[in-house]
């Protein structure tokens, strides 16, 4: 009863699920999104979670005696009060995993946060999303390819979504800011602060043209582990994670395995081999675990957004670069087509050619836009 009477003096200011009993959920310790998931399910709603009795709640299948006496103690829900009015107070949304403006792309992960805090006014169900990573340490090469790449993009309306960071995050954000595009910060501590400290600027500016969004409360500390888990919200909330720049270990390699995870395209931009930001794109193009690009365009092709490709054939295929190829390259090629989708092992043993070779004259027709690698060392033309 007492319970009820405290939910009920905020009954006015919520929407139809109770903002408060969501916030509280995600401060109980050892009742994480499948528990919640499973609480649901057997309880009905969010308010028969609250109502229900120890024996009732034990009767629950992998729930553990120790969540349960947190959940009846009560003792979260000062702590989800006080978020509640941090978050009224600062024009913060809360979005709840079952609500519409949830991400529904996000939704479909199976580790997807229960609950999201946006700061700002975007669509985070636009039609096309594009999350953009890279190293910190980005040369001058890696921020003129992350402009191209979307002023290439920007007759389209996408949302650039990329983390916040020093180097190509920040490029990605003032790119997509000046070229009118919405972008969405994914952050890894609450929005009573923001890291690093030297773009609390451009955070105020992506409020204005975007939002920022997180998972965490206010007053979480910063902690090294949560920015790892961050990158599963930029790489589920978009259709394609492109890696620009990446060492051979980073975030942004975390961000694209996540995304293969979660059976998303991944594209990277390919980089001279002896270049430290080079290894981990060239690493991720060489393992099948990216299509390579070279350009916006390529990006466009892949996911089949332009529909306005010029000096193409009746076959869609641009013929300046099929002029160019030698005799192996077109030998390959023309097989590729007639076959639509073949193994490597396969395309290998119609050539006669040691494997090598024939990843030589593969990597170059991807390089050219002509064909791509599917996952399982499978090629097919685009």
């Amino acid at each position: 009863m007492k319970l009820v009477c405290r939910i009920l003096i905020f009954s006015a200011k919520l929407t139809s699920m109770n903002a408060i009993e969501k916030i509280a959920l995600t401060k109980i310790k050892g009742i994480g999104p499948k528990t919640t998931r499973l609480l649901l399910a057997y309880c009905g709603s969010l308010e028969e979670i609250f109502r229900s009795t120890k024996k009732e709640l034990s009767l629950i299948p992998g729930i553990h005696k120790s969540s349960i006496d947190l959940l009846l103690s009560k003792s979260y829900l000062d702590d989800a009060e006080w978020e509640f009015r941090f978050v009224e107070e600062n024009a913060i949304d809360v979005l709840w995993f079952e609500d519409a403006a949830y991400p529904n792309r996000l939704r479909h992960c199976e580790d997807s946060p229960l609950l999201l805090y946006k700061k700002g006014n975007c669509d985070l169900n636009n039609s096309k999303i594009v999350s953009i990573v890279g190293t910190r340490n980005a040369t001058h090469y890696g921020r003129k390819l992350t402009e191209e790449l979307i002023a290439e993009l920007r007759h389209l309306g996408v949302l650039v979504v990329s983390g916040l960071a020093i180097g190509i995050d920040h490029a990605a954000h003032r790119a997509a800011m000046q070229c009118g595009l919405e972008t969405t910060a994914v952050l890894g501590h609450g929005l009573d602060k923001i890291y690093p400290y030297q773009h609390a600027d451009m955070a105020r500016e992506i409020c204005s043209r975007g939002c920022l969004l997180t998972e965490y409360a206010s007053g979480t500390k910063l902690d090294k582990t949560n920015f790892p888990m961050r990158n599963r919200i930029v790489a589920g909330l978009s259709d394609v994670t492109v890696v620009v720049e990446a060492a051979n270990r980073g975030g942004a390699l975390i961000t694209a395995d996540i995304a293969n995870s979660y059976n998303r395209d991944v594209c990277a931009f390919p980089g001279a081999v002896d270049w430290p930001y080079s290894q981990g794109c060239n690493e991720l193009i060489r393992s099948n675990k990216a299509h390579l690009i070279n350009n916006g365009q390529q990006l466009l092709q892949l996911m089949s957004w332009d529909e306005d490709r010029e000096a193409v054939t009746s076959t869609g295929i641009q013929l300046p670069l099929i002029m160019e190829l030698d005799a192996d390259e077109e030998f390959v090629y023309r097989y590729l087509k007639d076959s639509q989708e073949v193994g490597i092992d396969d395309l290998a043993a119609y050539c006669q050619w040691p494997q090598s070779k024939l990843a030589i004259i593969l990597l170059q027709l991807e390089m050219s836009g002509l064909i791509r690698a599917l996952p399982g060392k499978i090629y097919t033309i685009i």
